[in-house]
């Protein structure tokens, strides 16, 4: 590598540790490591800011942005209190049964939304769920976005990495389905029993809660139907509409946006009071962190990398599928896996055209799985997660960068490790 490729991840090691410490906040930590690599010349404006390989991905951004602005809206006509109460009711007020129905719900979502949008929704919900029954927030919050990573892995639209590789590949929706959904569903089982055994000390409920929440009825919650019923008309469309996006050639920043300024014109709400609500901090620290792993994209680091992984395999389609999944699980949890998947995408086109054979395609879903698997193991690795991160501080309920991926490591090798025999069950096996 250069001396401006070493440089670079001298500067993204320092910014990842200070961020890992908690020593300066994750904020001005990508701050200031996206500022060094604009000033050593690592990245420049144009690709910083304009690059889709290699800059801010401004899609993310303005999709948060839009989003966030209906669940703000949302939050002020009692919906989430009301989905809050139902759903302590169905588990009768036990902590476990409540995490299943959440963690179900969120992992179903996402595979037919993005994971991101999915955590928004269920995050305030769950919140109001653990505060009603005096439960910690941190081990439900964590249980569900790494659900929704989990679950957005089944589909070609449930995770961003998926739409690039079936971009590159020319894999099919059924295709995405078919391989991954299996494994997923394998996988979510798996989860469930891990959140029993991960976070079974935040399974303690007051009774005394319990009977108050069980006594509620959930309409009481609902404070103003009108702006409920018009939110949902607009959450609906919304939805509906990121599901055909391919269909209307909209992308689902646009959708999302154009939903949640028409949903604060129509709510008659003050525009000042729902902004609020934005997590800027958040899309802040997003901005800063896609820089500087576009510096890594742009000096030819992540593409090293991964050119080392999969040379290393000599042309074993098996072993290269083992390391490609096990290499893109490992750089995903350091990287965000939307620009190492695009930068890997070509090289394993390459590596499928030189096989040769349909068995080839095996290497597109180790990328996936791995890529999309591996964003669980820190608490910088997803989208979501760092959503989550943000939703969790400004409601008073931190969640440190060690107390995600303590978990997160543990649940991404286990999860990881099945997909290992699966992947040989399915391709290698007689």
């Amino acid at each position: 590598m250069t001396t401006l490729a070493w440089v670079t991840v001298a500067i993204f090691v320092i910014v990842y540790v200070l961020i890992a410490t908690e020593w300066v906040h994750r904020v001005a930590a990508a701050l200031a490591g996206a500022m060094l690599m604009l000033l050593i010349g690592a990245t420049d404006a144009e690709h910083a800011f304009f690059s889709p390989e290699s800059g801010v991905d401004w899609n993310v951004i303005v999709l948060l942005i839009g989003m966030m602005i209906i669940v703000a809206v949302l939050r002020r006509t009692g919906l989430f209190e009301y989905l809050a109460i139902w759903a302590v009711k169905r588990a009768r007020g036990r902590p476990y049964p409540v995490l299943v129905i959440l963690v179900v719900i969120t992992a179903v979502a996402s595979s037919g939304l993005d994971n991101v949008t999915t955590v928004l929704l269920v995050a305030p919900v769950t919140l109001l769920v653990c505060d009603r029954l005096g439960l910690p927030a941190a081990p439900f919050l964590i249980a569900e976005v790494m659900a929704s990573n989990i679950g957005g892995t089944a589909t070609l639209i449930g995770d961003p990495p998926n739409i690039i590789i079936a971009s590159k590949s020319g894999l099919t929706f059924n295709e995405f389905l078919n391989v991954l959904a299996p494994i997923v569903l394998i996988l979510l089982v798996v989860f469930l029993g891990l959140c029993r055994w991960l976070f079974r000390h935040a399974f303690r409920h007051d009774t005394a809660k319990v009977a108050r929440v069980m006594a509620m009825r959930e309409r009481d919650a609902i404070t103003d139907p009108r702006l409920l019923t018009v939110s949902l008309i607009v959450l609906a469309l919304v939805l509906a509409a990121f599901t055909l996006h391919t269909v209307l050639h909209l992308e689902p920043a646009v959708v999302a946006i154009v939903g949640g300024l028409l949903l604060l014109a129509v709510s008659r709400l003050d525009p000042d009071e729902v902004t609020t609500d934005v997590e800027w901090h958040t899309l802040v620290f997003f901005a800063g962190l896609f820089i500087m792993v576009g510096a890594l994209v742009n000096t030819g680091v992540i593409a090293q990398l991964s050119q080392a992984a999969t040379g290393a395999t000599e042309g074993r389609l098996w072993g290269t599928t083992v390391l490609l999944l096990g290499a893109s699980a490992t750089l995903s949890a350091i990287v965000d896996n939307i620009p190492y998947v695009a930068t890997m995408s070509p090289i394993v086109a390459d590596l499928v055209h030189a096989d040769g054979t349909p068995q080839g395609n095996v290497l597109w879903w180790a990328l996936a799985l791995g890529a999309d698997l591996g964003g669980n193991a820190t608490a910088i690795g997803a989208s979501a997660n760092v959503v989550v991160l943000g939703i969790a501080e400004r409601a008073g309920k931190k969640i440190t960068f060690w107390e995600f991926t303590k978990y997160g490591l543990i649940v991404t090798a286990i999860t990881v490790a099945i997909c290992i025999p699966y992947l040989y069950l399915r391709y290698f096996q007689g």
